[in-house]
């Protein structure tokens, strides 16, 4: 027994001695592995005036720790970042509804293929000036009747019964913009049918100015840009037909209780640039942390079966995009 215990001793002290070296050589070898470079690049975003928020806020947090990534985002409405997107001028093209057929194709016959990712949540505000006491709710109906083609209700008294005699002064998204798209598609029934005899600007600073000017004043624009300026605007509940008035918040976008106005955005990327690390290390850090860009910037985060369905995209962009 005495022998059978020496020898047992002796293989655990060769098994503990190997170990030590084995350590050792891998602690080498990993000392020896030259360190990741530090990412680098420029890449370049358009699009939504929507989204443009959201990615300026992912950039600014990204650059943080990626200082060698200079990111750049426009903000030239949906459609028009879309045009340059499949011109080949930008690496993202920021989405506040799904790119169209026609834009597609456009982007097949310059050879430009793109991978989607849905980035976060938002709801389209509708508001009007502090000073409207009368307007707290309106149906998705009176808001067709305001802004459909054809529509001639000039003043707040035309909208409904017992609305005072106010000029009312319309403020919206211009037509390149995905807000004008969603809004007209869900309200009016059709996209891009409106009526024209509005002020429209991309720039949604332009219809809060107007707004806030204006004691007739309505506008419609993303929930986001409502939360930065609410000291200066009204949001109006949304009645879709139920006889239940529901406000736009977090919790009713996430919900699906803000209907019909609740909508998620999108990032597309180039596959060609998807395929540059820094691209691709922003994209998956964003994704990873969109609750902290949603919160920074005033956004609806995804919920969790979307941030799943979100992080299973990006995924699927890796294995297809570099085989892996």
């Amino acid at each position: 027994m005495k022998n059978v215990r020496k020898g047992l001793g002796a293989v655990l002290a060769l098994c503990a001695a190997a170990a030590v070296v084995t350590a050792s050589a891998v602690a080498a070898v990993d000392a020896q592995k030259p360190k990741p470079k530090p990412l680098s690049g420029n890449i370049v975003a358009d699009g939504s005036s929507t989204v443009g928020p959201w990615t300026t806020a992912a950039a600014e947090l990204f650059g943080k720790k990626n200082k060698g990534v200079r990111i750049t985002v426009g903000i030239s409405g949906t459609g028009g970042g879309f045009e340059r997107f499949c011109h080949g001028e930008t690496d993202l093209s920021n989405a506040s509804r799904p790119i169209k057929k026609v834009e597609h194709e456009k982007c097949l016959e310059r050879g430009v293929r793109w991978v989607a990712f849905t980035v976060a949540n938002d709801g389209l505000a509708v508001v009007v000036n502090r000073d409207n006491t009368w307007a707290d709710c309106l149906t998705t109906a009176e808001l067709k009747r305001i802004w459909n083609t054809g529509s001639t209700i000039s003043n707040w008294s035309q909208v409904r019964s017992g609305f005072p005699n106010v000029p009312l002064k319309l403020f919206g998204p211009g037509t390149d913009s995905g807000t004008f798209d969603y809004f007209t598609e869900v309200i009016n029934g059709k996209s891009r049918a409106s009526r024209s005899d509005f002020q429209a600007s991309e720039d949604d600073n332009v219809l809060v100015q107007g707004v806030s000017g204006e004691r007739g004043g309505l506008a419609y624009f993303g929930l986001s840009y409502y939360e930065e300026n609410k000291s200066r605007l009204k949001v109006v509940k949304i009645d879709n037909g139920n006889g239940t008035c529901v406000e736009p918040s977090v919790a009713s976008v996430q919900a699906g209780r803000y209907k019909p106005l609740g909508r998620p955005l999108f990032i597309y990327a180039k596959r060609s640039s998807f395929r540059r690390p820094a691209v691709a290390s922003f994209i998956g850090w964003a994704l990873n942390n969109q609750k902290a860009v949603a919160q920074r910037a005033d956004y609806v985060p995804l919920t969790d079966k979307q941030a799943r369905k979100a992080r299973s995209q990006y995924a699927r962009a890796l294995k297809q995009v570099f085989g892996r």
